[in-house]
């Protein structure tokens, strides 16, 4: 068993002051057989008053509105984590299956994604798990980690063209793979020690359980991240909505920290 501490803080700096912003922050550990969520702390500013809830997912949420003008939004989380000792996310719900079987959005295969899926050579792999193994390892040795070549708008199909991309885009391009493959596949977005920013990478469902991958990385999901949520792609979870009335240009200062507790 393993407890990580974590802190994201986000701080939106607006040109002019805004009149009225509406948000939906995702930022809220899951629970599920892999996470337990000890504790949580929050801070927003300017103070107002929040709800709790839910997405069609089962990501938890936070949404409000705020009325008074403002040119300045930060919202902080911070909490412990326990990790627990298991090689699976949580049990497949028959009823969301479907749901992670066909393309999607950004998941959406093209030309140069099938050519290169179709490529791949699998009579060595006897199971869905050594499928997926499989394509983890060629997409980490085929593309290339390139921050700033992307954006959150590209898709899967498009950064295979590039061949460089962030961990969106291998989470993108490795869930459209496993999908052509048959296998069930989502997006998932959280913290992991040592980034300083959300990351991002898939789970694919095998034999009843969603496993998690993380093709960034080429690895297995262990015990040093943190999952947020998860969807068909990074629409799905995205972290930060909003929709404010005035403000002009905008920036972004975002901050993550992820430790382990000393036990």
């Amino acid at each position: 068993m393993t407890v990580l501490h974590f802190l994201y803080r986000m701080e939106l700096k607006y040109e002019k002051h805004i009149g009225r912003c509406y948000f939906t922050i995702k930022c809220l550990p899951r629970e599920d057989d892999r996470q337990h969520v000890l504790n949580t702390e929050l801070f927003v500013l300017p103070k107002t008053t929040y709800s709790f809830g839910e997405d069609s997912f089962g990501n938890r949420q936070i949404y409000g509105c705020e009325h008074e003008d403002h040119n300045l939004f930060v919202f902080q989380i911070s909490g412990d984590v326990e990790i627990l000792q298991t090689d699976y996310e949580e049990k497949n719900r028959q009823e969301v299956t479907g749901l992670f079987q066909v393309p999607h959005g950004k998941c959406i295969p093209g030309g140069e994604l099938l050519n290169y899926f179709h490529s791949l050579d699998f009579k060595e792999c006897e199971t869905s798990f050594q499928v997926c193994e499989k394509l983890m390892h060629g997409l980490h040795q085929d593309f290339s980690y390139v921050p700033g070549t992307t954006d959150v708008n590209t898709t899967a199909e498009e950064a295979w063209k590039q061949g460089k991309g962030v961990c969106q885009d291998y989470a993108h391009i490795y869930v459209t793979l496993l999908r052509l493959a048959g296998i069930p596949a989502r997006y998932v977005c959280g913290l992991i020690i040592g980034e300083g920013a959300s990351h991002a990478w898939a789970e694919a469902l095998i034999d009843g359980f969603w496993v998690p991958f993380d093709p960034t990385n080429d690895c297995l999901v262990w015990d040093h991240y943190i999952k947020l949520g998860h969807g068909r792609d990074a629409a799905d979870c995205a972290i930060n909505r909003g929709l404010m009335w005035n403000g002009g240009a905008q920036s972004q200062d975002i901050s993550v920290l992820v430790e382990k507790r000393e036990q």
